[in-house]
């Protein structure tokens, strides 16, 4: 399974369903418009007050995105960073042990 395949879709799917909220709102307010129902600044303030909505949830769906991000890369066996770190800091320390080794043979 091609993962990050799948994330780009994931991440524009996403995208697309808001772009087409947004345009479908659009036309139906001009709808109303139209017919009478609202005025133009009545359906203007509707249109930014949805997308202000569909923005201020935009965060939980982006933190969504994120988890299963990090879960498809712990599926994958890509290590964190804090792992990588722990990492390095052990094979500074056996590099440093095996120098004094190598000193202490030589004297």
């Amino acid at each position: 399974m091609d993962t990050s395949n799948l994330l780009q879709q994931l991440l524009m799917i996403g995208i697309g369903t808001t772009t087409m909220v947004a345009e479908r709102l659009k036309q139906v307010t001009e709808e109303w418009v139209r017919e009478g129902r609202f005025n133009p600044e009545q359906a203007r303030h509707l249109v930014d007050e949805v997308m202000a909505q569909l923005n201020m949830n935009t965060p939980g769906l982006e933190e969504q995105f994120q988890r299963l991000f990090r879960h498809t890369l712990q599926e994958l066996g890509v290590p964190r960073q804090t792992e990588m770190d722990e990492l390095r800091g052990r094979l500074d320390r056996l590099e440093r042990q095996l120098r004094d080794l190598e000193n202490r043979a030589w004297k």
